[in-house]
């Protein structure tokens, strides 16, 4: 079954859109504390050792690697733990690694006391251009006995790597640190009808920025999420689609943005990501429990920024959407009897979704459990009465069919909110 993920990933065949087996979803969302608590920052440097023939690094954004040892002249073994406990099973790991020589080398990845292996290796040559390890090169041991989802992943693997003096990058996903995000924003803020703003300030004092797609004194908006939980880059690359859908030149795309104005937060947890976070910001808090108590300077500046917008425009928020990774595609969606700005917007996407993408079965988990907000969806419903859900692409799944899913449900939800605008 790996091999066979692996190699739909490698071709973006669009033939596994999701697991025979679904993801149940996660339990009942727990009420935690978001008062911010203290975390372990990585050392970060080059690790040598003591014939210098094999070099590895974490001094960059986005990585993560907390110890190695040298076991032989061709293994190493690495330490991944993460930046607090408690903390759930997302262990995100990146590193750089070089050679005097050309050799093969193996890797050993592990964790601390009950985290698993998730995220299947990607490597680069630049940092930019990502593609998965070759399965022939990566092992798994002390695999889970379930065949899908949490209780089947492995407590370590082995990764072959083929060195040299050229630096060869791995990561658990594709990176897309604080940099690489900007550099997305300012170009599509190139164009006339988008402003590029910026909302606040994280924790670790780096810019929140927000992109405005359409007229800003519009009273009909939209608010777009994503990358809460940094490791989560399938849900950002499935925003990113649907967000140049929206900015595109084709006839609905334009004639949607003379309705209604995109508001988007590209990336919610800019030090998460920059320090190679599993799931927490620099505080120490998940993002997506913070929507009740507002603890937190990223979460606040959302709520501050949609607050004013409605009172400055009198106007509504019809739509919200929170982009997010997990085991498989599942949409947490608000109970269709609840009704907001718009009701069954959601319910009547999702099934011309289905309608349009041969093979794609939705796995919705809806909830009419609304109070206390807590996670963002609750709060784009309660607060504002948009119609929201949370959207959680799968880890593995193929980028070409990520994209298609991203731009299909971007036009269809442009089409329908166009003809239900009164």
């Amino acid at each position: 079954m790996k091999k066979i993920i692996v190699l739909f990933y490698v071709l973006g065949l669009g033939i596994t859109y999701a697991q025979n087996e679904k993801y149940q979803g996660q339990p009942p969302i727990e009420i935690v504390p978001t008062d911010a608590r203290p975390v372990q920052r990585q050392w970060k440097g080059n690790f040598t050792f003591d014939d210098d023939a094999v070099m590895f690094s974490n001094d960059f954004d986005g990585a993560r690697l907390n110890g190695i040892v040298k076991n032989n002249d061709s293994t190493y073994t690495v330490l991944i733990t993460p930046e607090n406990t408690p903390i759930n099973t997302s262990p995100w790991y990146a590193f750089k690694v070089w050679a005097k020589e050309k050799n093969p080398i193996n890797v050993v990845m592990t964790y601390h006391e009950s985290a698993k292996h998730r995220y299947y290796p990607k490597l680069s040559s630049d940092g930019l251009v990502w593609s998965p390890l070759d399965s022939i090169n990566y092992t798994e041991y002390e695999k889970g006995d379930k065949a899908f989802g949490p209780g089947s992943l492995p407590v370590k693997v082995s990764m072959k790597l083929h060195i040299g003096p050229d630096t060869l990058w791995v990561s658990g996903q594709e990176l897309h640190t604080s940099h690489h995000v900007s550099a997305w924003v300012d170009s599509l803020a190139k164009k006339d009808f988008i402003a590029k703003k910026i909302i606040g300030k994280s924790r670790q004092d780096r810019n929140l920025n927000l992109l405005a797609i359409g007229k800003e004194t519009s009273k009909n908006m939209l608010i777009v999420i994503s990358r809460q939980h940094p490791p989560e880059v399938t849900g950002y690359l499935a925003m990113k689609t649907f967000i140049e859908t929206i900015t595109s030149d084709t006839k609905l795309a334009k004639k949607f943005r003379r309705k209604f104005t995109t508001y988007v937060v590209p990336l919610m947890n800019p030090d998460g990501v920059d320090n190679g976070h599993w799931r927490h910001n620099a505080g120490g808090i998940d993002l997506n429990r913070d929507w009740a108590n507002f603890n937190q300077p990223e979460t606040r500046a959302v709520k501050h920024f949609m607050e004013e917008k409605v009172r400055q425009n009198q106007g509504k928020f019809y739509f919200g959407i929170d982009f997010h990774s997990t085991w498989d595609d599942i949409y947490y969606t608000v109970d269709p009897d609840l009704e907001g700005n718009m009701p069954s917007l959601v319910t009547d996407w999702l099934t011309d979704i289905k309608k349009e993408l041969d093979g794609y079965d939705p796995n919705i988990r809806p909830s009419d459990n609304m109070l206390p907000t807590t996670v963002s969806r609750n709060y784009f419903f309660v607060a504002h009465g948009a119609e929201a859900l949370v959207f959680e692409i799968g880890d593995n799944t193929p980028r070409a069919f990520l994209k298609k899913k991203a731009r299909v449900s971007a036009n269809i939800l442009m089409q329908l909110m166009l003809e239900r605008l009164k």
